[in-house]
């Protein structure tokens, strides 16, 4: 997938989300997404997605099989989960094994037949995922998938998210709260200043290091890439 000069704002005089995007995404990759609150990653994410048409230029090579799952997954609908992901499954042309297949590498396989408004919000979540996954698609687009998560399946969703990059999948994933900060070749993009920054910094930005104590290192990276920054490990 290609972005040429994109350009998104929510009205004609609202202010200007994401400006001069040109960028391309690679197949076989992780891509991390960070930036801080309000910078434009779910609009970056929603336009890859194919939900969100530009406001100007042009994206070209949407690939045929597109997964996306939002932040909050809309469970105020009167099925149980086993009714919609059947129904997802059917729309997308896969046999319902695969809801199967999913729910279980998920853990999600005892609450199918759970009615949607009675799941908690990690188990709505996960729902969320499972429809994305179902088709395997070509190109995955997460928005947050680690929030409200059980630790086993937020420990699984890192390596499930490598397995389908290693399978030649575009897997783009949002994450402020750094569950794939030590998985191993993923890219990071930044948003920042209506931009996404993809690979080396522009005039206008500088790396600063900082030496803090082994213990500490992790909390000040989480913190610091949820107030925007980009911030890893040497």
């Amino acid at each position: 997938m290609q972005f040429e000069q994109v350009a998104f704002r929510y009205r004609r005089r609202a202010p200007w989300v994401l400006r001069d995007v040109t960028l391309t995404v690679p197949r076989g990759r992780v891509i991390e997404v960070n930036g801080a609150n309000g910078a434009g990653k779910s609009t970056l994410l929603r336009l890859m997605a194919g939900i969100l048409p530009p406001s100007s230029g042009q994206v070209s090579a949407h690939p045929s099989s597109v997964g996306y799952a939002p932040e909050r997954f809309p469970s105020a609908q009167p099925f149980t989960a086993r009714a919609y992901l059947g129904h997802m499954a059917r729309i997308r042309g896969v046999a319902e094994s695969s809801m199967e297949e999913w729910a279980a590498r998920l853990g999600f396989t005892g609450l199918l037949d759970t009615r949607l408004p009675d799941l908690s919000k990690g188990s709505a979540h996960k729902v969320g995922l499972i429809q994305a996954l179902l088709a395997k698609p070509e190109f995955l687009v997460l928005d947050e998938p680690f929030a409200g998560l059980d630790e086993p399946t937020r420990k699984a969703l890192p390596g499930l998210l490598l397995e389908l990059a290693g399978e030649g999948a575009s897997v783009v994933v949002s994450d402020h709260q750094g569950d794939l900060r030590k998985l191993p070749g993923v890219a990071r993009w930044q948003v920042s200043g209506h931009r996404v920054l993809t690979g080396d910094l522009p005039d206008e930005y500088t790396t600063v290091e900082v030496t803090v104590r082994a213990d500490e290192a992790d909390e000040l990276i989480t913190r610091l890439t949820s107030d925007g920054y980009q911030a890893r490990r040497r």
